[in-house]
């Protein structure tokens, strides 16, 4: 697909690219210049912000080598 530059440096994302992002007005994009000169573009849905709370809090804190011991075993696994 083939997009076109305007004079202000915008572009317009082809429909069906919009559809299958689900991209809707006001969306963010996060743009990535790749080591091989590519572009990656990443819609931006949400605000890391609004995950806050997602994971419930353990019944007990955890140290920080429990946390290593944790992610070595799930590693190993």
């Amino acid at each position: 697909m083939i997009a076109t530059i305007t004079s202000k440096g915008q572009v317009t994302l082809p429909a069906t690219i919009r559809e299958q992002l689900r991209l809707k007005t006001g969306d963010r994009l996060d743009f990535f210049v790749l080591e091989d000169g590519h572009i990656e573009i990443v819609p931006l849905k949400e605000s890391p912000r609004k995950l806050k709370g997602m994971v419930p809090k353990p019944a007990k804190p955890v140290t920080l080598e429990e946390m290593d011991e944790a992610i070595a075993k799930g590693g190993a696994d």
